[in-house]
């Protein structure tokens, strides 16, 4: 796998880029963003951007300039082909050891690589729930400790994303995706009150597949219990995660039980992939 570094400039893959006492390292104090490369172009470039630099305020880190990330992503994919992924992250940069920050410079890396594509979703359901009244809820940050226990179990069930229930026990997200259900001639997907990531591709797929004529929109705060995936599973409604590694994927079994596409969500997926074709970077919509 080829692999690109920057940090301040072009780095050798596993030459020393952060020092001990990062709080990026040593707490998780930091955010991060995942995009796809598309023939040499990240895709949603603006709209990444701006949720880094949501998340970064949120997390009350000082914000890195846009320019700066523009031209270090630019000089990564100038350096390299045939990639496919590329991942920011910011850290509050050396800071003591302790939960407290330091006022060092901030860190920021970016990487990318040619890793392939994940071409079909197998899901399960974790005992796990997301508290969407953290500091952290609709934030991406760093701190992933809790997402990595959860794909374990997932990974030990065969599976490669686990799904989970906020607080209340409503349906909330993916480790790595939102979630999309099609019931009832319609696709709903839970709020960002449910604690959910504000999805670049979910909002994209919001937006696109309304412009299409698609019947979807955003659940009301409750609607969507953790036991829609039981219709799901009896073949009674149909499932689908959204990400920007994964675009709008079906599920494609759930609990070890195969599943059927739902045709308002494989109509979802193509109308995604026609408008992702010919709009490279969305701009970004004036909410986030």
């Amino acid at each position: 796998m080829t692999t690109l570094v920057w940090a301040g400039g072009l780095r050798a893959e596993d030459e020393p880029i952060v020092t001990a006492q990062d709080h990026g390292l040593t707490v998780g104090d930091g955010v991060f963003e995942t995009m796809e490369v598309v023939r040499g172009r990240v895709f949603a470039l603006a709209r990444h951007l701006k949720r880094l630099e949501y998340s970064a305020t949120r997390m009350g880190m000082t914000p890195v300039d846009p320019e700066e990330v523009r031209e270090a992503v630019g000089e990564v994919l100038a350096a390299g082909s045939g990639l496919t992924r590329v991942r920011i992250t910011l850290t509050s940069g050396p800071g003591p050891m302790s939960s407290a920050r330091g006022g060092g410079t901030p860190t920021l890396v970016v990487v990318a690589n040619d890793s392939p594509a994940l071409t079909s979703c197998r899901a399960v359901r974790v005992p796990w729930r997301r508290n969407e009244r953290s500091p952290l809820a609709g934030v991406k940050s760093t701190s992933y400790g809790e997402n990595v226990v959860m794909m374990e179990f997932a990974r030990s069930k065969g599976a490669d994303e686990a799904l989970m229930a906020n607080t209340h026990g409503h349906l909330c997200e993916g480790t790595a995706s939102n979630v999309l259900i099609e019931r009832g001639g319609e696709i709903v997907t839970p709020p960002l009150a449910s604690g959910c990531l504000p999805g670049i591709t979910r909002g994209l797929a919001l937006e696109w597949g309304a412009a299409a004529g698609i019947p979807l929109r955003v659940a009301a705060p409750g609607e969507l219990e953790m036991g829609v995936l039981d219709e799901v599973v009896a073949g009674d409604a149909f499932a689908a995660v959204t990400s920007s590694t994964r675009r709008v994927q079906t599920v494609k079994a759930l609990d070890g039980t195969m599943l059927e596409p739902g045709p308002l969500l494989t109509r979802l997926a193509q109308v995604f992939d026609e408008r992702a074709a010919v709009d490279n970077d969305p701009a970004p919509r004036r909410d986030r």
